[in-house]
């Protein structure tokens, strides 16, 4: 998986990529380039094996102040309506990206997290962040819909629908502890220890069943659109492609053997 991208931070050690916006001075805000590059990346991801995990980290105490008001929000107001419909696909297929690539992406959150960065931290399966982080779905604010980028569909299945349409129709932020207990954060670390929890949390899951992982990924994904019957078909099928796996077989020896299974995703 390639690292050497142009409009945001990206490195990849032991099997985990951490990738983190990188204009700390203004927030991290996102702009035309970097909603692209990170889309294509995350498409590139589901092809990757030398990935198992992904931390989006903060930078510079923020997440992201989402679209940034001079480069995206001020040119989006002169584009006809073929262009803006191209702008909100494209947006919309970097969450379809992150949903899609496979890898369990971990949303390390300090700070700012607004707007389309509120969005990147839903499209996340895991969410850690400080007690300083903010996030606001801000679109009402600037006289948009609440809908946008999959949040109708998305922050509901988190938070629930009453919540989701408190934040979807203020704009106004949710606290750390809000957003803890309700279940948009999964844990709650002082800044300091935000870096080296998610990276931990990342290194637990790679060292997983990845194959396993990504069937998980993918069955939380399309499920939501499934009967119950139909998820449980498509369950036992997915369980069934797993049991072929080198790593279940691991997994027995080891019990056997009264030790710990070595995973190595095939």
């Amino acid at each position: 998986m390639k690292s050497d991208v142009k409009y945001f931070r990206c490195e990849i050690k032991d099997r985990i990529a951490t990738v983190a916006l990188d204009r700390p001075e203004r927030k991290n805000p996102l702009t035309f380039d970097s909603y692209a590059e990170l889309r294509d990346w995350f498409r590139d991801l589901h092809y990757a094996d030398d990935v198992d995990a992904v931390v989006f980290a903060s930078n510079g105490g923020n997440f992201s102040s989402g679209g940034d008001v001079h480069d995206i929000i001020g040119p989006l107001t002169r584009m006809s309506m073929k262009e803006l419909l191209a702008f909100t696909r494209m947006t919309g297929d970097l969450v379809k990206a992150i949903v899609n690539c496979g890898k369990p992406v971990i949303a390390a959150i300090d700070g700012v997290c607004v707007g389309a960065g509120a969005i990147i931290a839903m499209a996340s399966d895991l969410r850690i962040a400080t007690p300083e982080a903010k996030t606001a779905f801000l679109f009402t604010r600037v006289g948009l819909a609440g809908c946008d980028m999959g949040a109708c569909a998305i922050l509901p299945r988190i938070i629930g629908q009453g919540r989701a349409a408190d934040l979807l129709y203020t704009g106004r932020a949710m606290s750390a502890e809000e957003g803890h207990a309700w279940g948009f954060h999964n844990r709650l670390v002082p800044a300091g220890d935000l870096d080296a929890e998610a990276q931990a949390l990342a290194q637990r899951i790679a060292a997983g069943p990845n194959f396993g992982h990504m069937m998980t990924k993918t069955m939380l994904a399309q499920e939501w659109s499934m009967s119950i019957e139909q998820a449980i078909e498509a369950e036992a099928q997915a369980q069934a492609i797993c049991m072929q796996t080198a790593d279940f077989e691991r997994a027995y020896n080891a019990f056997v053997a009264k030790e710990k299974p070595v995973f190595e995703g095939d």
